[in-house]
């Protein structure tokens, strides 16, 4: 509902030296900002409105050093790199097929100069301090619990989606090794795991400052939840204003059409 697939020619900036960055089960797709884009597999994983709502969420100063954490494709950086004026944007994914789509994605957008991937594991703590501190962490995490559901056949989608490679705990862990003192963790999960979020969260002197809930519509129940925390950061919890995907005509709201910075319905 927010993308929509670029067609590419031989003449146009998609290319680098004269090499075709896209394998056969890519498509390159439109981002609406700034003319980026980004490199999405036809069938598979493809990003959704989790990662929109979180780079809108982020409160990303001018200069800052920010760590996507479990990055995927890459798109939170790709979209920080459009809306935010921060210095330096880093990418960490553990999958060696999205890295190497996010890697060709930096690439194509020309963004090599502020987002770097790096192909690793959050839970190898030696790489983490080898990457210095950062004002800002973001993540969006695998939001199953490994024996929770039914997991994806597909390995790819079954370590996205599921707490395979990770935990929840191991998330928290990398971010306050990452973040410098009063640097912010902001994090898109599910609802039903904010106690697992805020008990983590303060073990690991990560205060909770900021929380976000997302509904399909006014009355529904929240699918999304937006969190932001503080590394040793005071006591002192804020309810932000609840965002309505849906308007009671069936329509986009006008919170979503702000978000996404066009005119849908």
């Amino acid at each position: 509902m927010y993308i929509s697939e670029v067609k590419v020619e031989l003449s146009t900036r998609h290319f680098v030296e004269n090499h075709i960055l896209l394998q056969e089960d890519e498509s390159l797709e439109d981002l609406q900002l700034k003319g980026l884009v980004i490199i999405q597999k036809k069938k598979g994983f493809r990003f959704g409105v989790d990662a929109v709502l979180l780079s809108h969420f982020s409160s990303i100063r001018k200069g800052a050093r920010v760590m996507d954490l479990c990055t995927g494709t890459g798109i939170i950086p790709v979209l920080l790199a459009g809306k935010t004026e921060a210095s330096e944007i880093l990418g960490l994914e553990i999958q060696k097929d999205f890295a190497s789509m996010a890697k060709r994605t930096i690439t194509i957008n020309s963004l090599q100069d502020r987002v770097s991937i790096i192909e690793g594991d959050l839970k190898d703590h030696k790489l983490l301090k080898g990457q210095g501190l950062f004002d800002a962490v973001t993540v969006n995490p695998p939001y199953k619990k490994k024996h929770s559901g039914i997991r994806n056949p597909e390995d790819t989608l079954a370590i996205a989606r599921h707490e395979v490679a990770l935990e929840l705990e191991d998330v928290i862990m990398a971010s306050k090794i990452l973040l410098k003192d009063g640097g912010r963790l902001f994090m898109v999960h599910r609802p039903e795991r904010i106690a697992d979020i805020l008990e983590l969260m303060r073990k690991h002197k990560i205060e909770p400052k900021r929380i976000q809930t997302v509904h399909p519509t006014f009355g529904k129940a929240p699918n999304i939840v937006l969190v932001e925390g503080q590394k040793y950061g005071g006591e002192f919890l804020k309810w932000a204003e609840p965002i309505y995907v849906y308007s009671d005509n069936g329509g986009y709201s006008d919170q979503i059409r702000e978000i996404y910075g066009d005119d849908r319905r």
